[in-house]
């Protein structure tokens, strides 16, 4: 999932050609993604999705022909923030230290917090819901395996279990910033802390 992945749409679709259309691509995701949030799939109608984001119910229907479409695309958008964000973290990881990583890996976390209760139900409604969620995890744990790796010619025997631990070190970030709201930043330090001793 790279981000020239993200701006391509699914073969349903039609790509815009022009900026104008690019601009109204854009007005329908962030409208949708608003609408999915505050309502949920099942209860948002592409005549909503078009009233709200000013579009005419033709365009819509000729760049997104379903709604599940439309989410298609803000699940590769979702997947392509994530792996972009991780890449990022691997191409510093050689030199910077754990405490630096840990609290990247925990920024990405917090960055992408909104986005991602948003787009995870979505990957129940598509068709290949399951190989979606297990391809996102697989690009996940392959960079975490990266990150884990750092300054060794050979990765680590173990590198593909560390990083599972530590894929679910950060999805216990993203549930502890659920749980508690109040204490989020005391929370996300101790997270921090937690995978910085991880990758020590």
């Amino acid at each position: 999932m790279s981000s020239q992945k993200s701006m391509a749409l699914p073969d349903a679709a039609v790509a815009p050609k022009r900026q104008r259309g690019r601009d109204r691509v854009e007005a329908i995701l962030a409208t949708a993604s608003d609408l999915f949030s505050e309502k949920g799939f099942d209860a948002v109608t592409m005549t909503e999705i078009a009233q709200r984001s000013s579009t005419a119910i033709g365009s819509l229907y000729r760049f997104f022909p379903t709604k599940e479409v439309l989410a298609g695309v803000l699940l590769q958008r979702y997947g392509s923030h994530v792996t972009d964000g991780l890449d990022a973290i691997v191409a510093g990881a050689g030199t910077a230290s754990a405490r630096d990583i840990a609290a990247s890996l925990v920024g990405l976390v917090r960055d992408l917090q909104t986005e991602r209760s948003v787009v995870l139900p979505l990957i129940d409604v598509q068709n290949d819901g399951i190989a979606l969620r297990q391809a996102l995890r697989d690009a996940m744990r392959e960079r975490l395996e990266k990150i884990l790796a750092r300054g060794r010619t050979t990765p680590p025997a173990d590198g593909s279990t560390r990083a599972i631990v530590l894929l679910h070190l950060l999805k216990m970030a993203w549930a502890l910033a659920l749980a508690a709201p109040s204490l989020r930043d005391a929370l996300e330090r101790e997270v921090e802390g937690l995978i910085a001793s991880y990758l020590g």
